[in-house]
């Protein structure tokens, strides 16, 4: 049986290395299939045979692939060592050279947003696993600027927004953190840090988010800058050039979310906010505390304080894979066993976690901070369920294997579920047990309310920077909505005013937030399903995850029972929740 350490990842199965042969190869090489796919630009008509047609997608599809394996080992080597300068060079490097390809490769997507509708729907007759590709492409053509437009955007991106976005995670990625433990004062990255927002000892978990709050809110003037300045940028392009209604349309349509689908989620969920609150209140009377301040927020109810080495927790969440399905530990063990597993604590090293699928045929790549806390363990299997979701729709072209962002946390909120109940069936500790209910409630709260209000505060800052509110202006926003969301539940201490501009997502994707929401609503739906119908569930789960972004994600589920158009469903989630709360309330 292998013994699994914390390793640094190998990035061979893509690159040799940043100064290889290999490297400046694939530049060339991509160079050249561009070139080459440019030279059918004349020949373009509505009339085109279908022949003709998919193997002109399947020159796309090839050059895509390439793009994909340049974008993807530059992102990885960045993630692994923010410092480095040559990984630095590298990404600015390829993200101006890949913008550069995509002005050249632009004129197909255009040509085939302006097909008619009846020249489109006769060559999407016969694409294959194509069509849903191809059907998205044209959703965006009331959205779509001219060719000469679209090509300035493309180039303004590499020196605007992603250079924002580049220069957020260096400065970020570089803050050293200090906390006093046992009388000896630590240097941490921020991974380390949070571990002590977690301590029984109320006193070190707020030394912990006000020394986080320090360091971020010393900078906080240039990083809120950049955020205005994205939001600045999105706005100027989305509803200023592209004629969007809102703000959050853009990530909706990218989705291929109806707006009102979204709209109602966050209703429903601003509506159960009462249950959460609850929560924390159960929490706080069972910690001896009258009411929680939020430095309390993820404190634990019992003394516990469980340890999983790495090997164990890689052990416990394989177990859990395989309880459900062989077939998925198999998947998982993957990802260790082609070391695509980054998992060791180093400076400089990008924080928190991600699952990166580069090519169909390539095992992902996972990043991890892993430090032996319960929720490293769940943090490891929600990664590796990405992965699972990406190797199960391995079998589409890779314009077709990535699911939306809603349906993208299907697997991995899945897989932490599994994991729950597997720590619950292996452990004997009542404390220990007690945590883990507890840490499931915690992580419904981080899952779905804490995100619902990072999207209800996003939608507010985007509005408040074309109004030229200032820095402490949107800081004074979040914390009001910080006390909407606890309400009387819990004390907002004034630092965690500065909590939104240590949420990367809020730069980098704008409106990604409330895909975890959705996610984790549908999954305990599902869930829900699974511990009913035992095996006959597994079917309808499998179909969700294999048809990865091959078909429109409303249609998806409408196939397998599940309307995300009506309040009704979201609202089942939230009763899942509350039967949760009131088991633990019956306990007290």
């Amino acid at each position: 049986m292998t013994e699994y350490q914390q390793t640094k990842w190998s990035l061979q199965d893509l690159f040799p290395g940043a100064d290889s042969p290999e490297l400046d190869a694939a530049f060339t090489d991509i160079k050249t299939k561009v070139e080459a796919f440019a030279l059918v630009r004349p020949r373009l008509s509505g009339d085109i045979s279908s022949e003709d047609f998919l193997d002109l997608v399947r020159q796309y599809e090839e050059i895509t692939r390439l793009a994909y394996c340049l974008g993807g080992y530059s992102g990885l080597l960045f993630s692994e060592d923010t410092r480095n300068p040559a990984a630095v060079t590298l990404l600015q490097k390829v993200d101006q050279f890949l913008a550069g390809l995509m002005n050249q490769t632009l004129f197909f997507n255009l040509w085939w947003k302006d097909l008619s509708d009846a020249a489109a729907d006769r060559l999407m007759a016969d694409s294959g696993d194509y069509r849903y590709w191809l059907e998205e492409i044209r959703h965006f053509k009331p959205h779509t600027l001219s060719e000469p437009e679209e090509k300035i955007i493309n180039i303004k991106n590499v020196t605007g927004s992603s250079a924002l976005n580049t220069l957020y995670s260096s400065i970020t990625n570089r803050y050293i953190f200090k906390l006093e433990v046992d009388g000896e004062v630590r240097e941490m990255t921020r991974g380390e840090l949070m571990v002590y927002v977690r301590q029984a000892d109320p006193d070190v978990r707020a030394r912990a988010y006000q020394e986080l709050y320090r360091v971020y809110s010393q900078d906080a003037p240039i990083l809120g800058q950049i955020y205005q300045y994205l939001a600045r940028d999105w706005h100027a392009e989305n509803l200023g050039l592209r004629n969007y209604t809102q703000a959050i349309a853009p990530r909706n349509l990218s989705n291929d979310l109806p707006d009102e689908v979204v709209d109602t989620l966050l209703e429903v969920a601003r509506k159960n906010v009462g249950i959460f609150q609850r929560f924390f209140q159960l929490k706080a009377r069972l910690i001896g505390m009258e009411r929680l301040r939020r430095y309390d927020l993820y404190a634990p109810v019992s003394s516990a304080d469980k340890f999983y080495s790495f090997n164990e927790g890689t052990e416990l969440v394989f177990d859990a894979y395989r309880q459900f399905d062989p077939r998925l530990e198999e998947m998982v063990r993957r990802v260790p066993d082609q070391n695509h597993l980054d998992s060791s604590i180093r400076k400089g090293k990008r924080g928190g976690a991600f699952c990166s699928t580069v090519l169909p045929e390539l095992t992902p790549w996972v990043l991890l901070n892993y430090q032996g806390r319960v929720d490293d363990v769940s943090t490891m299997a929600h990664e590796l369920g990405h992965a699972v979701h990406s190797m199960l729709a391995s079998h589409h072209s890779n314009l077709t294997q990535h699911a939306c962002l809603p349906l993208a946390e299907t697997a991995s909120t899945f897989g932490e579920m599994l994991l729950v109940d597997k720590l619950l069936a292996v452990e004997t500790d009542p404390s220990v047990r007690q945590d883990i209910l507890f840490a499931q409630v915690d992580g419904s709260y981080a899952t779905i309310q804490r995100q619902v209000y990072f999207a209800l505060f996003e939608k507010q800052a985007h509005a408040m920077v074309q109004e030229d509110a200032s820095v402490d202006e949107l800081a004074d926003a979040y914390l009001l909505n910080l006390k909407e969301q606890f309400g009387e539940s819990m004390e907002v201490n004034p630092e965690f005013k500065w909590e939104w501009i240590c949420v990367p997502h809020f730069y980098e994707v704008p409106f990604y937030v409330y895909a975890y929401a959705f996610g984790q609503l549908l999954v305990l739906s599902l869930y829900e399903q699974y511990r009913q119908e035992g095996d006959a569930f597994k079917p309808r789960y499998f179909k969700i995850l294999s048809t990865g972004g091959a078909e429109a994600p409303v249609k998806l589920l409408s196939s397998v029972g599940v309307d995300v158009s009506r309040a009704e469903f979201w609202q089942g989630g939230f009763n899942v929740i509350d039967k949760m709360v009131k088991q633990l309330e019956a306990m007290e």
